[in-house]
């Protein structure tokens, strides 16, 4: 007897959560072309590292992040983890932490659409 308002509840949480993960979702092309953006600004931060192991203190650096962030924010929209990323790499040492592709590889990505059917 208490099934049905515990499934009631569960299909509305349910609900709810894919909702809240579809409204973040990004197309599956936009993200394979922000990992490439993401992973070429890791590659080149890591390729070389003394210009780069400042943070906030290389200008490189900052130059290098500022376009990526804007490369990112035009390809994806404004995205919160995007501005945390930026963050994380103006902090010395913790830049060299492939941050810029961690934070792209964890956006949802939306479902592809079921196939129409002719009819």
């Amino acid at each position: 007897m208490t099934e049905a308002p515990l499934q009631a509840i569960q299909q509305h949480i349910t609900t709810h959560a894919h909702a809240g993960l579809t409204a973040h979702a990004v197309s599956p092309t936009r993200k394979k072309v922000a990992l490439v953006i993401a992973a070429v600004a890791d590659l080149v931060q890591l390729g070389f590292f003394p210009v780069f192991a400042e943070g906030a203190l290389s200008p490189p650096d900052d130059v290098l992040d500022a376009v990526v962030a804007i490369a990112l924010f035009a390809t994806l929209g404004f995205k919160w983890r995007i501005l945390l990323a930026l963050g994380i790499e103006l902090v010395p040492g913790i830049a060299l932490f492939p941050s810029w592709t961690a934070v792209v590889a964890t956006l949802p990505t939306e479902s592809p659409a079921p196939p129409k059917t002719g009819s």
